[in-house]
Parts: C-alpha cells; structure tokens; sequence
C-alpha cells in the first residue's frame, strides 16, 4: 500500500508529519479527533505547503550548503526534543509528585541512586538547588507515556 506523507502542525505551530493511505483518510481520521499533535496533543491539526519533489536534469546540480545554511530549523529542534524526551522517558524512573522527595533520598543516599522524572513545584526545585541538589526542567510531550512518533 502506498502512503502519502503530509506536513502537519498544530494550532501551537508544532510542525510534525503524519502518514496516511490518502487525503480523504487524513480528514476522516481528523474530523474523528484522532489526529493530534504529537508535543502537545493539541487536537486543532491542519495540513501544511510542502514542496512536490521535482526530479531536475544534471545540469540543474543545487549548489553546496553553507554551515549557516545547514542550522537548526524549528523541525530539527522539535525532533531533537522528541528524541531527547524519548531517552529522558525510557533511562528514568517517574515519580510523579514525590520528585522532591525521592530526589533528596537519593542525594543523601536513602535511596538507590537512579535517573527520576517527575514534578516539582519551583519552590522545591529552589529548595533542591539549595541544598545543592542539581535538577533540570525539561517538559514532557503530553503524550510522553505513548510511544513517541
């Protein structure tokens, strides 16, 4: 069967693609609310421009990029984040609200020193950092407990 990709994005301006047997399946399956945004699961998704692939003669050769012209877009930066909230999900434990807590047990070692996840209001993470407990904020897609497209 043959699949037609389409250039996603939410109403967030995450960019994302989906694949789908035919436009009149995208549709169908976006009317049912079964199409949301893979970052925020934002349900308002809508197909985006893409250019047709154009096969050019040799003659036609594109020039070489630049370093500059091969900067991060936004798309690389979402799938890099993606890639990133992937790893952070399957190397860590998720301890939910008892972050601050777990996080002080495994720094004063009542508890077996692992990789958490979880959450903590900022006067937790302050108090962390206080106590010289290093945490970093990194959000999770909303679907982080799904796998990851």
């Amino acid at each position: 069967m043959t699949m037609k990709v389409f250039n996603l994005g939410c109403a967030q301006d995450h960019r994302f693609e989906g694949w789908f047997a035919s436009a009149d399946t995208f549709e169908s399956q976006r009317e049912r609310g079964l199409v949301e945004c893979p970052v925020c699961g934002d349900q308002s998704v809508r197909k985006l421009p893409s250019a047709p692939r154009l096969n050019l003669s040799s003659t036609a050769r594109e020039e070489p990029r630049s370093p500059e012209a091969a900067a991060l877009t936004p798309e690389k930066v979402q799938a890099l984040w993606l890639r990133m909230a992937r790893h952070i999900r399957e190397n860590t434990e998720d301890v939910g609200d008892r972050f601050a807590e777990e996080a002080r047990r495994i720094h004063y070692e009542d508890a077996p020193s692992r990789g958490i996840r979880g959450v903590a209001t900022r006067e937790e993470a302050a108090e962390l950092a206080d106590e010289g407990i290093e945490v970093v904020s990194f959000p999770m897609p909303k679907g982080s407990n799904e796998p990851l497209q």
